[in-house]
Order: structure tokens, then C-alpha cells, then sequence
């Protein structure tokens, strides 16, 4: 069974850090184009950053450019989204997204429909 499940989300202060992790199992990650995508309360899904399954080609929404930094460990079949100067607008609820869709060979992007796998989410608040 594909699978992916997020972690490391919680409280945090405004301009501080945190790291989301994205482990895979069933499937290989580095095989599949990933992606980050937010909900916040009564607001739509946002597309946040993604990378190609070669790890060459990479988007980040002008939203968290700068901020937010995508890295993967291919040994532990994992991915991370590293967070800084974390804003209260940035509290949502992270997913951690794959695609296996042929259409999305070496390429990404922001759009949650050409994703097929979806973590359960894991909540980051910003508030002091």
C-alpha cells in the first residue's frame, strides 16, 4: 500500500523555524515528482514547492520563496520542507504530495490536481 505520512508540524513563534518531514512506504520517492501543499481555515488548498523525481527541476510559490527550502534523503526514502522566518499567515494545515502520473516525468508543479498521492497532513501554527 502507497503511503505517505507527514510530521513535525506544531506550535512555533513568529520568525522562528521548523522542519516537516515526509516519509514514503510502498514506493520510492525519488521515483515520483513531490510537492508541499497548505490548507489554512476557510481558505484553499495552496501549492507551496515541488521538485522533479531527478531532483532538477524545482518551483517555489512567491508566497514562501526564500523562506521555505525542499531537500530529500533518498537512503531513508524521505523528504523534508525546512521552514524559516515562519509568518502567522503561514499557519495551515502541510501536505506532503506524489505523483505518479506520466505526464509529471521529470517535471512539477504547483497544481494539486496532477497529484495522486496526499500524506493526512500534519498542523503548523504560527502565534506567539
Amino acid at each position: 500500500q502507497l503511503r505517505l505520512v507527514e510530521s513535525g508540524g506544531g506550535l512555533v513563534q513568529p520568525g522562528g523555524s521548523l522542519r516537516l518531514s515526509c516519509t514514503a512506504s510502498g514506493f520510492t520517492l525519488r521515483h515520483y515528482s513531490i510537492a508541499w501543499f497548505r490548507q489554512a481555515t476557510g481558505k484553499e488548498r495552496e501549492g507551496l514547492s515541488c521538485i522533479s523525481s531527478s531532483g532538477e527541476f524545482s518551483i517555489y510559490a512567491d508566497s514562501v520563496k526564500g523562506r521555505f527550502t525542499m531537500s530529500r534523503d533518498g537512503g531513508k526514502n524521505m523528504e523534508y520542507l525546512e521552514m524559516s522566518n515562519l509568518k502567522p499567515e503561514d499557519t495551515a494545515v502541510y501536505y506532503c504530495v506524489a505523483s505518479s502520473y506520466r505526464k509529471m516525468d521529470n517535471l512539477c508543479d504547483l497544481s494539486d490536481d496532477n497529484y495522486n498521492y496526499w500524506g493526512q497532513g500534519t498542523q503548523v501554527t504560527v502565534s506567539s
